[in-house]
């Protein structure tokens, strides 16, 4: 049985309360009286895509220490297993997404030579891979996975024996979640995400982020699960006025890829101890 956190949507601008919010999260992964095996962590880590905000986002989830620190390996070598991390008890693993820069994202994040291609990493997390994809579209908000992003899953899944289960994770869902906000800006092109799904029975089910709310619904026959919004929480049009509900705790997932390669989820939020007006500044954190 395979057990993943997940958060997403940190939107990391320099502000106490985009740092307190994500703080909070990780403090509460961390002190887990069992840890999860590993943390998904899917897209707008930044708010500005700003190097600052790579390098608080890397001292947050333990990604300061040399070396690829997310545990991946790029196309075309194989799915290797995940090092150890000094401060978090799991590994951790990051895509990016509309708000995040790749450049800068793969400096100081990644601590590797910074360039535009799309930041796309396969790991092997106990008996299974978790392919981490990158579906952001430079200087927009939509979302994409490109043609590059794709010989990299046909290779990947490739080089895997057929048996072994996959996850997907990336930010942008490749369905309506009706809401104006993020339907706006999903997935385009989910045609050929759902070809590539028919062809590969070992892909389980897919993770993604990006619309502040948690969700779960199928797509071409497998289970979608989107992670909520560490910033703030997607108001859906039935509860209110305003898009954004700011006092709202953080969010979370566990994803539990059991033995039968049944995709769980459980969702759960993080209060803070000194209530919710009590961390000054904001974040604007749009989808």
């Amino acid at each position: 049985m395979l057990v993943l956190a997940q958060i997403s949507d940190l939107h990391l601008d320099g502000t106490p309360r985009a740092t307190e919010r994500a703080q909070r999260v990780i403090d509460h992964l961390r002190a887990l009286p069992g840890p999860v095996d590993a943390l998904l962590v899917t897209g707008d880590i930044a708010d500005h895509g700003a190097e600052a905000e790579y390098e608080e986002a890397a001292g947050l989830l333990g990604l300061r220490t040399g070396g690829p620190n997310d545990g991946g390996t790029p196309f075309p070598g194989p799915p290797s297993p995940v090092p150890p991390f000094p401060v978090l008890p799991f590994p951790v693993l990051t895509c990016p997404g509309n708000h995040d820069s790749r450049a800068p994202y793969r400096k100081a994040l990644l601590r590797e030579p910074a360039a535009e291609g799309p930041v796309n990493r396969a790991h092997r997390v106990g008996g299974a891979v978790v392919l981490m994809c990158d579906s952001s579209i430079p200087g927009a908000d939509e979302g994409r996975l490109d043609e590059e992003t794709y010989g990299w899953l046909e290779d990947t899944l490739d080089g895997l024996d057929g048996e072994t289960p996959v996850l997907l994770a990336f930010h942008h869902p490749p369905v309506a979640l009706h809401h104006p906000l993020p339907d706006a800006y999903q997935l385009d092109q989910p045609l050929a995400l759902a070809a590539l799904l028919e062809r590969r029975p070992e892909v389980a089910g897919i993770i993604a982020g990006h619309a502040h709310t948690p969700a779960a619904t199928v797509f071409a026959g497998r289970p979608l699960v989107i992670g909520p919004g560490v910033t703030w929480t997607l108001r859906l049009p039935w509860e209110g006025e305003g898009v954004a509900d700011r006092e709202a705790p953080v969010g979370l997932a566990f994803h539990i890829l059991d033995d039968e390669q049944r995709l769980t989820t459980h969702f759960r939020v993080v209060r803070s101890p000194l209530g919710a007006r009590a961390i000054p500044g904001r974040s604007p954190g749009d989808p």
